[in-house]
């Protein structure tokens, strides 16, 4: 099932973004505005839990912060560019943000070190195709894709070239090794477990 859009003939900005009702969530991605699909699953919700935990009581006493959905993440080619011109802000299940500088009230403005999303049948192109476009383009160091149905991470890391390379693929009984966050370790028996 695609994405339901706002008129897609219409170029939207955060200016925009922030007018909208808050019971309706919506993502802008370069202009075009996407319904966030509807509450997540029971699943859904588990693996975000499971991995929040374990990242966050890695990240106490560190400079990184982790953030969960509903928490905007704006990018746009400038940090100072006015709302009128940030034509994307996404809402990813869960982030790590290392440069408190990227921090105000209002969530992150700039590219987050990690982003984690977990696909529903909804959301699974757009993750895999506009939003690691998206990551990559704006410079997201490392992006995790959590498939719930094959209980499975592909984790897609930044090179120098700012091109993600090849994933690498994690199942249950693996365990993911993150330099980007110091020695933390995620155990997908763990995450995966119900």
């Amino acid at each position: 099932m695609p994405l339901a859009q706002r008129d897609d003939s219409q170029r939207w900005t955060y200016a925009d973004y922030l007018t909208w009702p808050d019971e309706q969530r919506w993502e802008i991605i370069d202009g075009v505005a996407y319904a966030m699909s509807p509450a997540p699953t029971t699943i859904h919700q588990r693996i975000i839990r499971k991995l929040a935990t374990r990242i966050n009581a890695h990240l106490e006493g560190k400079k990184c912060e982790l953030f969960w959905a509903p928490f905007d993440v704006r990018l746009a080619d400038s940090a100072a560019v006015s709302d009128n011109y940030v034509e994307t802000v996404v809402q990813p299940d869960i982030v790590v943000i290392c440069d408190n500088n990227k921090l105000d009230e209002r969530g992150c403005n700039g590219a987050p070190d990690l982003i984690i999303e977990i696909t529903s049948p909804s959301t699974g192109k757009n993750d895999l195709t506009v939003k690691f476009e998206l990551y990559q383009r704006h410079g997201v160091k490392e992006y995790w894709i959590v498939l719930p149905a094959e209980q499975t991470v592909l984790v897609f890391k930044l090179g120098e070239d700012m091109v993600y390379g090849t994933p690498a693929r994690y199942a249950v009984g693996h365990k993911i090794a993150v330099p980007l966050l110091d020695d933390l370790v995620v155990d997908l028996a763990d995450v995966f477990a119900e």
